[in-house]
């Protein structure tokens, strides 16, 4: 398999079903219908359109930009995959459905049996992160993954919230780290409206990891001890526009890079940016979002460097269409699409073979 690991990794490492190879066929975007959350409207409680994960595929097959037979379908992250970071006590408290409905913010979850939180909430979580990790390996493979989905980085390896339920950006880095010989070193640039401070409080002491974080100072989680993880901190004020903030990720984004050259990049492009978002508080347009994603796919392409994006926060009715209308221009820019593809052996990850694929009510993060 090249310089990749097998299945098992390296000595001492567990069996994954989540790092197979996958067909030259395929995109590197991972989705699965599994990451839609519907159980009595209680997806409805969220201040999102709870259906954004769906309408985002639907909008990129409108454009004929994906089909089903292309889409790598995800797979559900095990309890040996999340122990890789999180540890036994933490997804012990997951078995309380009081807990899960803290970390989500959903109330009505705490009078629902545990069986029924884990079928209907967590294992849709849990797919999303395993769907990350697989984008990790996907991205050292083809030079660039996305996962439609993802981006908990609200939760560390002991501690869920802010609708983060588990930590699969510290996971993919991880399995990276620990499975895939070349990757030392991971950059993290978080563009979400939130400081990400699950992956920080996990990454504190590890040097092998570079944080890049741009964020509203004044809203959730205000995470002090977290901060201290933060190598290019940014600190936005509440509706910050579309030049202040480009210029600023363009800057520290370059600047960042030319610090230290990572093996990885982990964009996480939350879409709470946009202009009117009831919880990014920030005022960025649409246009601003599709070039702050270029920006950095351009800024990975141009050093060579592997990128994995997560989707994130994004709390408005047309968050999907823009998502869509990002991944689009990525491919006519050229630094997405087929052509980076070829070359990759066969595989045993499962394509998306349903001709229809739900835009129904979908779980996010923010």
């Amino acid at each position: 398999m090249s310089k990749k690991e097998d299945s098992r990794g390296k000595k001492g490492s567990h069996q994954t079903e989540l790092y197979a190879e996958v067909p030259s066929t395929c995109l590197p975007i991972v989705y699965s219908p599994e990451y839609n959350i519907t159980f009595m409207g209680l997806e409805k409680l969220h201040p999102f359109d709870a259906g954004k994960w769906g309408k985002v595929i639907h909008f990129l097959k409108e454009e004929q930009f994906i089909n089903d037979e292309v889409i790598v379908l995800a797979r559900e992250a095990s309890e040996a995959d999340l122990l890789v970071v999180h540890t036994a006590r933490y997804l012990n408290r997951l078995k309380w459905s009081l807990v899960v409905a803290t970390i989500t913010e959903i109330p009505p979850l705490l009078f629902l049996p545990n069986f029924l939180v884990q079928r209907k909430v967590l294992k849709p979580l849990r797919t999303q992160t395993g769907g990350t990790i697989m984008a990790g390996k996907l991205a050292m493979d083809r030079g660039w993954a996305i996962n439609v989905g993802g981006g908990f980085h609200h939760c560390s390896s002991d501690k869920g919230g802010g609708f983060c339920a588990y930590a699969d950006i510290t996971l993919a880095i991880k399995f990276l780290f620990e499975r895939v010989e070349g990757v030392a070193r991971a950059t993290i640039i978080d563009l979400d409206a939130h400081q990400g401070n699950g992956h920080e409080r996990d990454f504190l002491e590890d040097r092998r990891v570079y944080i890049m974080d741009v964020y509203n100072r004044h809203i959730y989680p205000g995470d002090g001890y977290a901060k201290r993880a933060i190598k290019r901190k940014v600190e936005l004020d509440w509706g910050t526009e579309d030049m202040e903030y480009l210029q600023k990720v363009e800057l520290h984004s370059e600047g960042a890079l030319n610090e230290v050259r990572p093996d990885i990049i982990i964009y996480n492009a939350g879409t709470d940016i946009l202009d009117g978002d009831p919880l990014g508080g920030l005022a960025i347009s649409p246009q601003g979002i599709i070039k702050r994603d270029e920006i950095i796919f351009r800024a990975a392409r141009r050093r060579g460097i592997p990128i994995l994006m997560v989707t994130s926060g994004g709390y408005q009715k047309k968050t999907a269409r823009i998502i869509a209308d990002s991944i689009l221009n990525l491919h006519r820019q050229g630094l997405i699409g087929e052509e980076a593809v070829e070359g990759a052996g066969p595989s045993h990850v499962p394509l998306m073979m349903s001709k229809s694929v739900s835009s129904g009510a979908m779980f996010s993060a923010i």
